[in-house]
């Protein structure tokens, strides 16, 4: 029995196609015993620079919030390496916008590179923080994850 197969196989991303950066320095308890960041710093990247996004934004509150996302998804492709001490950023757009979920589309670039060094995909579903059920996007956080978003 074989894994899943893909119709296309994956390829680095530009700049381009992103449309917000978050900037990150790498630490040296990153690294793992083969030198270079471990593949759940990817994702610790990824999820940092969304939460980035919705704090600056104003749509999470951490502490008195009604709703929260939630990962109800996510994948990764790796294309090079990366190690401390790089300066990293992580690219984000929205491919897709739901009624109640969002589809990030992520880049990891070192700072100076054109291409990423990794993609990936958040899917977040927005619910009641009592209960997690999920609710409606907002038409103000709509407005802000809109500029965001890419087609294809």
């Amino acid at each position: 029995m074989s894994g899943p197969t893909r119709k296309q196989k994956p390829t680095p991303k530009t700049r381009a196609a992103f449309r917000y950066f978050a900037p990150f320095e790498t630490r040296w308890r990153d690294n793992d015993q083969y030198g270079h960041i471990n593949n759940a710093i990817y994702y610790e990247l990824f999820d940092s620079a969304i939460n980035q996004l919705l704090l600056s934004n104003k749509i999470l509150d951490f502490d008195n919030g009604d709703t929260v996302f939630l990962v109800v998804a996510s994948g990764c492709d790796y294309f090079s390496e990366l190690a401390y001490p790089d300066s990293v950023e992580v690219g984000l757009a929205i491919a897709h916008l739901g009624s109640s979920a969002v589809t990030y589309d992520l880049g990891l670039f070192k700072t100076s590179a054109e291409k990423t060094a990794a993609t990936g995909f958040f899917v977040h579903v927005h619910v009641a923080r009592d209960g997690y059920r999920p609710l409606p996007i907002s038409a103000a956080t709509r407005q802000v994850f809109e500029p965001l978003m890419v087609t294809g």
